[in-house]
Protein backbone atom coordinates (compact mmCIF):
# COMPACT_ATOMS: atom_id res chain seq x y z
CA UNK A 1 0.00 0.00 0.00
CA UNK A 2 1.31 3.48 -0.80
CA UNK A 3 1.50 5.93 1.62
CA UNK A 4 0.83 9.46 1.03
CA UNK A 5 3.81 10.68 0.21
CA UNK A 6 4.64 8.00 -2.33
CA UNK A 7 1.52 8.32 -3.64
CA UNK A 8 1.77 12.13 -4.22
CA UNK A 9 5.85 11.57 -5.70
CA UNK A 10 3.86 9.35 -8.17
CA UNK A 11 1.28 11.28 -9.08
CA UNK A 12 3.94 14.35 -9.97
CA UNK A 13 6.37 12.13 -12.05
CA UNK A 14 3.14 10.75 -13.58
CA UNK A 15 1.97 14.03 -14.65
CA UNK A 16 5.08 15.63 -15.65
CA UNK A 17 5.88 13.06 -17.68
CA UNK A 18 2.37 12.96 -19.64
CA UNK A 19 2.71 16.85 -19.88
CA UNK A 20 5.85 16.47 -21.65
CA UNK A 21 4.22 13.36 -24.27
CA UNK A 22 1.68 15.74 -24.85
CA UNK A 23 3.93 17.93 -25.98
CA UNK A 24 5.29 16.32 -28.31
CA UNK A 25 2.64 14.49 -29.68
CA UNK A 26 -0.62 15.81 -28.59
CA UNK A 27 -3.49 13.66 -26.58
CA UNK A 28 -2.86 10.69 -28.70
CA UNK A 29 0.52 10.05 -27.31
CA UNK A 30 -0.58 10.45 -23.56
CA UNK A 31 -1.33 6.87 -23.60
CA UNK A 32 -1.41 4.91 -20.31
CA UNK A 33 1.60 2.28 -21.65
CA UNK A 34 3.47 5.61 -23.01
CA UNK A 35 2.87 7.41 -19.61
CA UNK A 36 3.53 4.83 -17.07
CA UNK A 37 6.88 3.64 -18.77
CA UNK A 38 7.82 7.77 -19.08
CA UNK A 39 7.60 7.97 -15.49
CA UNK A 40 8.80 4.54 -14.42
CA UNK A 41 5.39 3.32 -12.74
CA UNK A 42 3.32 0.56 -13.43
CA UNK A 43 0.22 1.40 -15.30
CA UNK A 44 -1.98 0.17 -12.57
CA UNK A 45 -0.68 3.05 -10.50
CA UNK A 46 -2.31 5.45 -13.26
CA UNK A 47 -5.80 4.22 -12.52
CA UNK A 48 -5.44 4.36 -9.00
CA UNK A 49 -4.04 7.72 -8.57
CA UNK A 50 -6.48 8.90 -11.72
CA UNK A 51 -8.87 7.30 -12.59
CA UNK A 52 -8.68 6.91 -16.58
CA UNK A 53 -6.96 9.10 -19.31
CA UNK A 54 -9.52 11.55 -18.85
CA UNK A 55 -8.36 12.09 -15.44
CA UNK A 56 -5.19 12.25 -16.50
CA UNK A 57 -5.92 14.70 -19.16
CA UNK A 58 -7.83 16.84 -16.31
CA UNK A 59 -4.31 16.83 -13.75
CA UNK A 60 -2.49 17.84 -16.70
CA UNK A 61 -4.44 20.29 -17.52
CA UNK A 62 -4.76 21.67 -13.86
CA UNK A 63 -0.87 21.52 -13.52
CA UNK A 64 -0.80 23.86 -16.69
CA UNK A 65 -3.07 26.15 -14.65
CA UNK A 66 -0.51 26.09 -11.89
CA UNK A 67 2.50 27.23 -13.97
CA UNK A 68 0.08 29.50 -15.59
CA UNK A 69 -0.21 31.14 -12.22
CA UNK A 70 3.23 31.03 -11.00
CA UNK A 71 4.14 32.90 -14.07
CA UNK A 72 1.64 35.38 -13.52
CA UNK A 73 2.25 36.18 -9.65
CA UNK A 74 5.70 37.73 -11.03
CA UNK A 75 4.52 40.30 -13.07
CA UNK A 76 3.56 43.73 -11.24
CA UNK A 77 1.50 46.57 -11.76
CA UNK A 78 2.50 49.44 -13.94
CA UNK A 79 -0.05 51.38 -12.65
CA UNK A 80 -1.89 51.41 -15.62
CA UNK A 81 -4.96 48.75 -15.63
CA UNK A 82 -5.47 49.14 -19.59
CA UNK A 83 -1.44 48.48 -19.96
CA UNK A 84 -1.59 45.80 -17.80
CA UNK A 85 -4.58 44.46 -19.34
CA UNK A 86 -2.44 44.24 -22.59
CA UNK A 87 0.34 42.64 -21.14
CA UNK A 88 -1.67 39.90 -19.70
CA UNK A 89 -3.42 39.99 -22.84
CA UNK A 90 0.04 39.30 -24.52
CA UNK A 91 1.24 36.64 -22.35
CA UNK A 92 -1.61 34.85 -22.21
CA UNK A 93 -0.89 34.46 -26.24
CA UNK A 94 2.11 33.76 -25.86
CA UNK A 95 1.98 30.69 -23.93
CA UNK A 96 -0.39 29.61 -25.68
CA UNK A 97 1.79 29.48 -29.30
CA UNK A 98 4.95 28.23 -26.92
CA UNK A 99 2.66 25.42 -25.46
CA UNK A 100 -0.45 25.09 -27.87
CA UNK A 101 -0.95 21.29 -26.95
CA UNK A 102 -1.12 22.58 -23.31
CA UNK A 103 -2.84 25.35 -23.93
CA UNK A 104 -5.36 23.48 -26.65
CA UNK A 105 -6.68 21.02 -23.69
CA UNK A 106 -6.14 23.55 -20.86
CA UNK A 107 -9.25 25.62 -22.87
CA UNK A 108 -10.40 23.85 -25.61
CA UNK A 109 -11.17 20.64 -23.64
CA UNK A 110 -12.40 22.50 -20.96
CA UNK A 111 -15.41 20.49 -18.63
CA UNK A 112 -17.39 22.77 -16.32
CA UNK A 113 -17.77 19.74 -13.88
CA UNK A 114 -13.87 19.13 -13.83
CA UNK A 115 -13.16 22.64 -13.52
CA UNK A 116 -10.42 23.50 -10.54
CA UNK A 117 -9.53 25.78 -8.23
CA UNK A 118 -6.01 26.81 -10.28
CA UNK A 119 -8.50 27.49 -13.30
CA UNK A 120 -10.76 29.68 -11.80
CA UNK A 121 -8.59 31.18 -9.81
CA UNK A 122 -6.75 32.23 -13.74
CA UNK A 123 -9.80 33.49 -14.41
CA UNK A 124 -10.03 35.58 -11.18
CA UNK A 125 -6.80 37.20 -12.41
CA UNK A 126 -8.40 38.60 -15.13
CA UNK A 127 -11.39 39.82 -12.94
CA UNK A 128 -8.64 41.78 -11.22
CA UNK A 129 -7.70 43.45 -13.99
CA UNK A 130 -11.01 44.51 -14.80
CA UNK A 131 -11.47 46.06 -11.56
CA UNK A 132 -9.01 48.20 -11.77
CA UNK A 133 -9.79 49.63 -14.85
CA UNK A 134 -13.88 49.86 -13.37
CA UNK A 135 -12.19 51.70 -10.21
CA UNK A 136 -10.32 54.34 -12.01
CA UNK A 137 -13.56 54.95 -14.02
CA UNK A 138 -12.97 53.73 -17.72
CA UNK A 139 -15.44 50.74 -17.86
CA UNK A 140 -18.42 51.29 -19.52
CA UNK A 141 -19.79 47.93 -18.85
CA UNK A 142 -20.59 45.60 -16.42
CA UNK A 143 -17.00 43.76 -14.94
CA UNK A 144 -18.56 39.90 -15.55
CA UNK A 145 -19.56 41.08 -19.15
CA UNK A 146 -16.17 42.97 -19.75
CA UNK A 147 -14.21 39.79 -18.02
CA UNK A 148 -16.18 37.18 -20.08
CA UNK A 149 -15.92 39.26 -23.04
CA UNK A 150 -12.01 39.23 -22.62
CA UNK A 151 -11.48 35.74 -21.98
CA UNK A 152 -13.78 34.49 -24.99
CA UNK A 153 -11.89 36.81 -26.97
CA UNK A 154 -8.48 35.95 -25.93
CA UNK A 155 -9.25 32.20 -25.77
CA UNK A 156 -10.73 32.60 -29.35
CA UNK A 157 -7.39 34.35 -30.74
CA UNK A 158 -4.79 32.22 -29.17
CA UNK A 159 -6.83 29.07 -30.46
CA UNK A 160 -7.61 30.47 -33.75
CA UNK A 161 -3.28 31.31 -34.07
CA UNK A 162 -2.45 27.70 -32.97
CA UNK A 163 -4.21 25.69 -35.26
CA UNK A 164 -3.15 28.30 -37.83
CA UNK A 165 -0.13 27.13 -39.71
CA UNK A 166 2.88 29.59 -38.04
CA UNK A 167 3.80 30.74 -41.89
CA UNK A 168 0.19 31.72 -42.62
CA UNK A 169 -0.65 33.71 -39.10
CA UNK A 170 -1.77 36.92 -39.16
CA UNK A 171 0.81 38.72 -37.28
CA UNK A 172 -1.77 41.36 -36.14
CA UNK A 173 -4.59 39.06 -35.48
CA UNK A 174 -3.80 39.28 -31.78
CA UNK A 175 -2.98 43.02 -31.34
CA UNK A 176 -6.31 43.91 -33.75
CA UNK A 177 -8.41 41.70 -31.53
CA UNK A 178 -7.33 42.99 -28.43
CA UNK A 179 -7.69 46.90 -29.29
CA UNK A 180 -11.46 45.58 -30.31
CA UNK A 181 -12.58 44.10 -27.07
CA UNK A 182 -10.44 47.67 -24.98
CA UNK A 183 -12.96 49.54 -26.83
CA UNK A 184 -15.80 48.20 -26.44
CA UNK A 185 -15.44 47.26 -22.69
CA UNK A 186 -13.78 50.87 -21.51
CA UNK A 187 -14.41 54.76 -21.90
CA UNK A 188 -12.02 57.18 -23.57
CA UNK A 189 -11.59 58.86 -20.17
CA UNK A 190 -11.71 58.68 -16.56
CA UNK A 191 -15.34 59.95 -15.98
CA UNK A 192 -16.60 60.01 -19.33
CA UNK A 193 -20.37 60.26 -20.36
CA UNK A 194 -21.12 57.17 -22.02
CA UNK A 195 -23.50 57.90 -20.35
CA UNK A 196 -22.31 59.25 -17.23
CA UNK A 197 -24.73 57.49 -15.13
CA UNK A 198 -23.53 54.12 -16.03
CA UNK A 199 -19.95 54.88 -15.83
CA UNK A 200 -20.47 56.56 -12.07
CA UNK A 201 -22.74 52.80 -11.46
CA UNK A 202 -19.82 50.80 -13.03
CA UNK A 203 -17.05 52.57 -11.22
CA UNK A 204 -19.08 52.21 -7.70
CA UNK A 205 -19.62 48.67 -8.05
CA UNK A 206 -16.17 48.02 -8.29
CA UNK A 207 -16.01 49.64 -5.26
CA UNK A 208 -19.15 48.19 -3.04
CA UNK A 209 -16.64 45.57 -1.57
CA UNK A 210 -14.34 48.09 0.56
CA UNK A 211 -17.45 50.45 1.26
CA UNK A 212 -16.88 49.58 5.19
CA UNK A 213 -20.27 51.82 6.62
CA UNK A 214 -22.51 48.97 5.00
CA UNK A 215 -23.57 45.69 5.86
CA UNK A 216 -23.59 42.67 4.44
CA UNK A 217 -27.58 43.09 3.77
CA UNK A 218 -26.96 46.94 2.86
CA UNK A 219 -24.46 45.96 0.36
CA UNK A 220 -26.14 42.99 -1.54
CA UNK A 221 -29.23 45.10 -1.59
CA UNK A 222 -27.06 48.33 -3.25
CA UNK A 223 -25.05 45.77 -5.52
CA UNK A 224 -28.48 44.87 -7.20
CA UNK A 225 -29.94 48.77 -7.42
CA UNK A 226 -26.38 49.31 -9.20
CA UNK A 227 -26.86 46.11 -11.43
CA UNK A 228 -29.97 47.19 -12.77
CA UNK A 229 -28.40 50.73 -13.87
CA UNK A 230 -25.61 48.97 -15.72
CA UNK A 231 -27.68 46.25 -16.95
Amino acid sequence: METGEVADRHRERIVKAATRLLAEGGPDAVSTRAVSAAAGVQPPTIYRLFGDKQGLLDAVAAHGFVRYLAGKSKRRSTGDPLADLRAGWDEHVAMGLAEPALYTLMYSGFRPETETPVARAAFDILGKHIRAIAEVGRLRVPEERAAALVHAAGSGVTLTLIRTPADQRDPELSVTAREAVIAAITTDAPAAAVPATVAAAVTLRAALPELPKLSPAERALFGEWLDRLTH
